[in-house]
C-alpha cells in the first residue's frame, strides 16, 4: 500500500518528457520589447495566472519595470498566483507584490463587467493552456472575447505552446455548452490559445456574432508536433508532464464514482475506489493545501492503477474508463451528472454501458472530427 505523509511537503516541478533542443523557441510573452511596442502608452488590464513566466519572472513584473500602465489583473479559475481548488471561487482583491486590483473571473461572474473595462485600451491574455477542452481557461478566454467585443477593447494574445497539440475525442454537441466545454470541438483540440481565439472570432461563436478586437504574438520555432516540456504546473493538480498527457483522457473520470487523485501527489496518475479491492494499488487522499483542500475520499483507502510510469499516447484513450466501469460493484452509481458535460456527447456514456469496445466507440467519432479539421486548418498560426 501507498499513503501519503502527514509531514509538510514541498512541491516540486518534475519534468517527466524530454523537451527537443529549441533554443530559439520563444512564447509571446518572451518577445518583450515586441509586447512593449504593441502595448506603448495604453492602459492595460493581464488576465493571467502563474504560469505567465518569462524565466522565473512574472510577466507583470516585466511589463511594470519596462514603464507599460498596468491598471488591473483579470484572475481565472485557480486565481491569479495560482493556488485555490479546482472549481473554488477566487475572490476579488490586491496583489501584495504589485497593489494591482485583481478581478476575479471565477466568482459571481466569469465575464469582465462593463466597469472592469471602463480604465482599459487593451486586455494582454497571457496563461498557459494544455489543448483539453474542459481546461477552463479557453472559455475564460471566451468571456473576454466577448466583453471586449461589446466595449470596443483590443484583446493581445501572448501565446504558448499547447502540450497536447492532437486533435481526438468526441466534439461536444449542442445541449451540452458549459464552462467546462463552450465551443463545438473535440476534447483535444489541437490547438494554441491564439488559434483557438481566430477560431471563435472566426466561426461567430461570441453572443450575436459579435467580433473582438484581436492581436496575437505569435510562437517563434514551434510546430504542433513538438514535444513540450512546461516550465511550471498550469494548475494545482497537474503536477508534471505525464499527468499533463494523461489529462485529456483521465478527466472523463471526473465524471464518475471514481477518485482520479485529488488529495495525493499523482493526480490523474493515481486513479480509484475504496470499492475496488481486486485492484493490487492503493492509495489514500488527504487534504493538501494549494492543491486539494477537500478531495472525494479524504482519509478513506482507494484501490486502482498507477499510471506514474506509463507514457500516454498522444490520442484520447478510454481503456481506463471502460476497465473501472466493468470491474465496478454498483454500476448504478458508476456515472454522475458531470460525466455528458465532460465528454460533450450523451453517447459516450450510453455507448460504454451498451459494452461497445473502445475501437467502436472511436469509430463513431471520425465523421465529425473530419469535419472539425478542416474547420481548424482555418486557423491555425502553425505547421
Amino acid at each position: 500500500m501507498r499513503f501519503l505523509s502527514t509531514i509538510p511537503i514541498l512541491f516540486v516541478w518534475i519534468s517527466c518528457t524530454s523537451q527537443p533542443a529549441h533554443v530559439s523557441l520563444q512564447t509571446g510573452a518572451d518577445q518583450v520589447s515586441e509586447v512593449v511596442r504593441r502595448l506603448g502608452t495604453q492602459r492595460v488590464a493581464v488576465l493571467t495566472n502563474h504560469t505567465a513566466r518569462i524565466g522565473a519572472t512574472h510577466i507583470v513584473d516585466t511589463l511594470l519595470s519596462k514603464g507599460i500602465k498596468i491598471v488591473s489583473i483579470l484572475a481565472p479559475e485557480h486565481g491569479f498566483r495560482g493556488d485555490a481548488d479546482a472549481g473554488e471561487l477566487v475572490k476579488d482583491g490586491v496583489d501584495p507584490k504589485t497593489g494591482l486590483p485583481v478581478i476575479s473571473l471565477y466568482g459571481k461572474s466569469k465575464k469582465p463587467a462593463p466597469e472592469h473595462l471602463a480604465l482599459v485600451d487593451i486586455v494582454v491574455f497571457d496563461i498557459q493552456d494544455v489543448g483539453a477542452r474542459f481546461f477552463t481557461y479557453i472559455s475564460s478566454l471566451h468571456y473576454l472575447m466577448e466583453a471586449c467585443a461589446e466595449q470596443n477593447k483590443k484583446v493581445l494574445i501572448l501565446d504558448r505552446p499547447n502540450p497536447n497539440g492532437f486533435v481526438d475525442g468526441p466534439v461536444l454537441q449542442k445541449g451540452l455548452e458549459s464552462f467546462v466545454g463552450m465551443h463545438p470541438i473535440p476534447i483535444a483540440h489541437g490547438l494554441t490559445v491564439g488559434e483557438i481565439a481566430q477560431m471563435i472570432n472566426g466561426e461567430g461563436w461570441l453572443a450575436n456574432g459579435i467580433q473582438c478586437p484581436l492581436e496575437i504574438i505569435t510562437l517563434k520555432n514551434w510546430k504542433h508536433s513538438d514535444t513540450y516540456s512546461l516550465p511550471d504546473r498550469p494548475s494545482p493538480n497537474l503536477p508534471n508532464d505525464n499527468a499533463i498527457g494523461w489529462y485529456p483522457s483521465m478527466c472523463l473520470l471526473e465524471g464518475t464514482a471514481l477518485s482520479v487523485g485529488r488529495g495525493t501527489l499523482h493526480p490523474f496518475e493515481w486513479v480509484g475506489h475504496p470499492q475496488l479491492v481486486n485492484y493490487s494499488f492503493s492509495f489514500t487522499p488527504q487534504s493538501i493545501p494549494g492543491m486539494s483542500k477537500n478531495p472525494p475520499f479524504e482519509n478513506v483507502l482507494c484501490f486502482g492503477i498507477d499510471l506514474t510510469a506509463t507514457v500516454p499516447q498522444r490520442k484520447i484513450s478510454l481503456k481506463h474508463l471502460i476497465d473501472f466501469y466493468r470491474t465496478f460493484p454498483d454500476k448504478e452509481k458508476f456515472f454522475i451528472p458531470f460525466f455528458d458535460k465532460l465528454a460533450g456527447t450523451r453517447l459516450l456514456q450510453q455507448q460504454i454501458k451498451d459494452g461497445l469496445t473502445e475501437e467502436e466507440i472511436r469509430a463513431t467519432w471520425q465523421a465529425d472530427l473530419k469535419a472539425y479539421e478542416l474547420t481548424r486548418q482555418k486557423y491555425l498560426l502553425y505547421p
